[in-house]
């Protein structure tokens, strides 16, 4: 067993230096089909990832981001560029790459339905070569706890819901020890503990076991939680790489929610002849709730104009942008409604 109760694996590891990138893909382009009815999903997409990172991979439909972790496990073969797997060639050597990964993607039947929980773990252990020992029997055992599997680890699949056979794939797929990972929609059909659990159990992979994971997911929260750097791919071409934080930051604005007394009418006719523009007015009781976007250093000049035109403030919260707002933003989405207040810029 190693240091973090995972028994120690036959699997290769590739270079265990960590200098060797997890997943390398070079000027990778996919089209279906010839002529002027061809169809391009994928167009000079350069991504790499280093090894015990976690990575989110976002796009809306047909963006081409499936196409992508389908190129990489060596399931679609590219028009153009080159693939490769801790330095194994995905398309030259398949065998020797698939000995590196692990994957559960979305709507495939991930595991074997007459099967319990527990054999589907020893099943696909056994696929990777992996002898059935009391230490990684314990492994697994650990798997189906903290999925929320235990005590329905020797009861057939067949009787399980969509949910319960998400969480199966997934302790399957781990059940491999691969070193590098890959997940698509693995939150989907999970309730919300499971999602917690799922969230945590990401993290672990790569801190305490030195793994890599790949995850393709439409939860941003959990890709906002769990990943280290995010990738935003487009019609093909990635539109945006950076860490999470950072993605953010470029997004960051300058709007208010701002709370003050006095009904909507009043507030809107006291600030008709002010540079302020109130947006979503809202009253309840004896408040009115709006946005507002300031220019940048103008907080107290706000702040001035608000006591000028005699409204009692109540609250002011800066609406925080996050990263589904970055997403609609880079993709061309609607982001109206995305912005959160999350912190109070001043309370009387």
């Amino acid at each position: 067993m190693n240091r973090n109760g995972q028994p120690e694996s036959v699997v290769p590891n590739g270079d265990v230096s960590g200098e060797t990138p997890a997943v390398s893909i070079r000027d990778l382009s996919k089209r279906y089909g010839s002529g002027s009815s061809a169809i391009t999903a994928l167009e000079g997409v350069s991504i790499e990832i280093p090894q015990r990172s976690v990575v989110g991979l976002l796009g809306p439909n047909g963006a081409g981001k499936t196409t992508a972790l389908k190129s990489a496990l060596g399931l679609v073969l590219p028009t153009e560029g080159a693939v490769s797997v801790l330095g194994v060639d995905v398309v030259a050597a398949p065998d020797e790459a698939y000995r590196h990964v692990g994957a559960m993607l979305e709507g495939a039947r991930n595991v074997y339905w007459r099967l319990t929980p527990r054999e589907n773990l020893r099943f696909f252990a056994s696929l990777q070569g992996l002898t059935q020992t009391d230490e990684r029997a314990a492994y697994h055992d650990r798997l189906l706890e903290t999925l929320g599997l235990a005590d329905r680890a020797d009861d057939s699949l067949n009787d399980f819901s969509r949910g319960m056979k998400q969480k199966v794939a997934l302790a399957a797929t781990l059940a491999r020890e691969t070193p590098v990972v890959f997940l698509d929609e693995p939150t989907l059909g999970l309730d919300v503990e499971a999602t917690r659990a799922l969230r945590r159990r990401i993290r672990s992979l790569a801190e305490e076991e030195g793994r890599t994971v790949v995850l393709s997911s439409h939860d941003m929260d959990v890709v906002q939680s769990v990943c280290d750097r995010v990738i935003i791919m487009n019609d093909g071409r990635i539109v945006a790489d950076d860490p999470v934080e950072k993605l953010i930051d470029v997004f960051r604005s300058r709007d208010y929610r701002i709370s003050v007394e006095g009904a909507p009418s009043t507030v809107r006719r006291r600030l008709a002849d002010t540079w302020v523009s109130p947006t979503e007015l809202s009253g309840g009781g004896e408040t009115t709730s709006f946005a507002c976007a300031i220019p940048d250093g103008s907080f107290y000049e706000l702040s001035d104009t608000l006591q000028a035109a005699d409204l009692e403030v109540v609250t002011i919260a800066a609406m925080e942008p996050d990263l589904e707002q970055a997403f609609l933003q880079l993709t061309d989405g609607d982001d109206r409604g995305q912005r959160r207040p999350v912190a109070s810029g001043a309370d009387r």
